[in-house]
């Protein structure tokens, strides 16, 4: 039931041809190859197959819905109007959306989503578009609209999906990271980097308690949104600015805690997978646990999907694996 396959670039011509919906992930050089139709694709050439990790700049991966989608409508939101999307979510289904990585609506959706109208009520899930590690800062991110040929790099493409009566959207994800015992760290405003942090009630420098306590950044802070473990990934920790820039905001007024260490990556990937997961109709997976845990060549259980900037189930996650099942209402 797999729907998620690696192609070459002509393979991927012919399905497009097909007329199917499709969600395509590739590199902006194999994207710019591809004719019009009913896709969306984000840039990424960091993809989980099914022979494991995989860099590839001249390859896609497609993820074509099943059977169980009635219809899918594409549209594109600006950094002002992303804030309808949960709204414009058809009763019976769902959304997809991609982002382009480090563009205006990445950082907004990523702050003010749980502001949105209509936020969670039903589901949404996607991704955060990226490039080659090696091209960081020199390429932006990109998001391709197939039935237009736009190429948008600061907005927010979605395709909304109306599921058959019967059929409901189920959204997943796999975190493997659980707060640690250490410090409680708190934060006096939200957003996307910090200076200062409440350690235990009481100021300090962020970077200097991460020298501190000799904190490993490859490890996020996780803190428990409403039950679900949501981790802030270190971008970068400049001890000269005493700054610390992360991959997704922190909120003021929640409280944090170092991830607690993860022994073997893939092995702890496995025992954190749901039993009996089948039918999986999408999955994605951060480019931290990819890089971190030496992905390349390895499985992740039965997943296959685009590696990321960022996760999106509900709202903007990070080193986390987004799964969506496509199941039987009860």
């Amino acid at each position: 039931f797999m729907t998620q396959s690696i192609f070459t670039v002509s393979q991927a011509v012919q399905k497009i041809q097909g007329g199917k919906n499709l969600l395509v992930a590739g590199d902006e050089k194999a994207l710019r190859q591809l004719p019009r139709g009913s896709w969306i694709g984000g840039t990424i050439p960091y993809f989980v197959g099914e022979a494991g990790g995989v860099f590839s700049q001249d390859k896609v991966l497609i993820t074509e819905w099943p059977a169980a989608v009635e219809s899918a409508e594409v549209k594109v939101y600006t950094s002002k109007t992303v804030s309808r999307v949960y709204a414009d979510i058809p009763a019976n289904g769902f959304a997809f959306v991609l982002i382009p990585g480090m563009s205006q609506t990445h950082l907004g959706f990523a702050v003010e989503a749980p502001g949105y109208d209509q936020f969670a009520m039903r589901p949404l899930l996607g991704w955060i578009t990226g490039v080659n590690l090696a091209e960081l800062g020199k390429v932006s991110p990109k998001v391709f609209v197939g039935s237009t040929g736009e190429v948008v790099e600061d907005g927010c493409v979605a395709m909304h999906v109306k599921l058959q009566p019967g059929k409901l959207a189920d959204l997943g994800i796999v975190n493997l990271f659980q707060p640690g015992k250490g410090d409680s760290i708190r934060f006096a405003s939200t957003g996307f980097s910090a200076k200062d942090a409440i350690i235990n009630g009481k100021r300090e420098n962020l970077a200097d308690y991460l020298a501190r306590v000799q904190a490993d950044t490859k490890l996020p802070l996780v803190a428990d949104y409403l039950g679900a473990m949501i981790n802030v990934s270190f971008q970068n920790v400049d001890a000269v600015k005493k700054e610390v820039a992360f991959y997704a905001p922190v909120f003021a007024g929640v409280e944090y805690k170092l991830a607690a260490p993860v022994g073997n990556y893939v092995q702890d990937f496995a025992g954190h997978i749901p039993q009996g997961l089948e039918g999986v109709a999408f999955s994605c997976n951060c480019i931290l646990n990819y890089l971190y845990s030496e992905l390349e060549g390895k499985k992740t259980g039965a997943f296959v999907g685009p590696i990321t900037f960022g996760e999106v189930a509900y709202q903007l996650l990070n080193q986390t694996l987004v799964y969506l099942k496509i199941e039987d209402a009860v």
